[in-house]
Formats: structure tokens, sequence, C-alpha cells
């Protein structure tokens, strides 16, 4: 098959029999592999989070993130998906290792899974919302989309801290205008059968429902598959 990449619009014989016309016929030529080279870009995501995107517990091909990239994979989605989640990690914690993490990774989106841990040690709602906040300043400037993923903690700890817990993720999303997913875990958390022994931690089954929970507010942030070369 000719690899129309390397059509040459000085070739002799294409001047030969297009004399008035080469000009603008190798010109269009040029827009549209230039935009063939566009589509074929990949796009990069970065999954930043802590054990329920670190497959913590489970092989790591069955976490979710995996079985993420595996699906764009399959999809002919232009797409890199890269897992910088660390299993126990606040959101303290995370704001020390983003700027390394942008730096290393330079992704277009940033899907932010943090905060578990924070309310799991009961610190404080008002400086978990700092780091998150910076840390969604931070991936803006360096040019990346944020999706917020957000997370609830057992209803233990009492209203007064659970409810400005979970409100938060909401409240960002609406002061940056980012897509949120409020809860990575509807549909599984509640359901034991689903969930390691230590009932916080989905097993390898809950692996692919995750990823059906994140799809529809991940798909429209990413481009569309690559078009196929078969005919």
């Amino acid at each position: 098959m000719t690899d129309r990449t390397h059509f040459n619009c000085s070739n002799p014989l294409f001047l030969r029999w297009l004399p008035g016309w080469h000009g603008l016929l190798c010109g269009l030529l040029l827009l549209l592999l230039s935009g063939q080279a566009l589509a074929n870009t990949e796009a990069k995501v970065l999954v930043f989070g802590d054990s329920l995107s670190a497959a913590y517990g489970i092989a790591p091909e069955e976490g979710w993130v995996t079985l993420l990239a595996k699906q764009l994979e399959r999809g002919d989605y232009p797409v890199a998906v890269a897992n910088a989640s660390v299993s126990g990690e606040t959101t303290s914690g995370g704001l020390a290792r983003l700027p390394a993490a942008l730096q290393a990774h330079q992704p277009d989106l940033v899907v932010l899974e943090l905060g578990g841990n924070d309310g799991l040690r009961g610190l404080p709602v008002a400086q978990m919302r700092a780091n998150l906040q910076e840390m969604i300043e931070l991936s803006l400037d360096n040019g990346a989309e944020v999706l917020l993923i957000g997370i609830q903690i057992p209803p233990n700890y009492g209203p007064r801290y659970t409810e400005p817990f979970y409100a938060q993720y909401q409240e960002l999303a609406d002061a940056y205008d980012l897509a949120l997913l409020p809860f990575l875990l509807e549909g599984i958390a509640d359901n034991p059968a689903l969930m390691q022994n230590d009932g916080v931690h989905p097993i390898a089954a809950a692996q692919p429902m995750i990823v059906d929970n994140v799809w529809p507010v991940l798909a429209p942030l990413l481009p569309a598959p690559a078009l196929s070369d078969e005919t």
C-alpha cells in the first residue's frame, strides 16, 4: 500500500500532468495529512489517586485503571493512560507529589481521586479542600483538564464531618467548572460481596463496575477514536 505521508509534491511527473493545479492540490493534500497527524496524536491521561486507583489488594492488571486503558485500546482511542496513584496517599501527600508527576507526564487530563484517606483519618476538611484546590490549580496551570472524583466515607463519622466532606467535591467542581464523578464506588461500597475484608477496597470483580462509573464522565473529555485504515 502506498504511504500517502511520503507523497512528494515536487515530483516531476506530478508537475508535468497538472502544471496549473499542482500548487492548490499540494496545499490541500498537505492540509489533509496534517489533520490526519493531529488526529493520530495521543492524548495523555494521568490518574492521580490513592489505593482505590492503585489496585490495592488485587493484581495490578485487575485494577480499574488498567482495565480502562485496555478499553481505550480496544476502542482505538488515541489516548495513553499513566497511573501515578499511591496506596495510603492523602491530599497533602498528593499535593507534594503532583508537580513532579505533571512534569514527568505532561498530561492533557488529570483524573484526581484523593481524599478518602483524609476522611478515614478524620483530618480537617478545610485543609483537604485547600489541598484539592491547589492540585486543581496546578493541573489547570499546566494546561491539563481535570476530572474530579468524589469519595464518601462511612456515616459513623457523623454528619457534621461527612456532609461538608462530601459536599466539597461538588463545590470545587462548580468553582472551577470541572467534570465530576460524585462517588467512585457508587453501587459497590454498599455491597459487602464486592468489597475486600477491610470493607474499604473493592475486590477484583468490582473493578469493571468502577470503569462503568467513570466512563460516562470521562468519555466526553477524550478525543474521538482513531479512524481505521481498513476499507
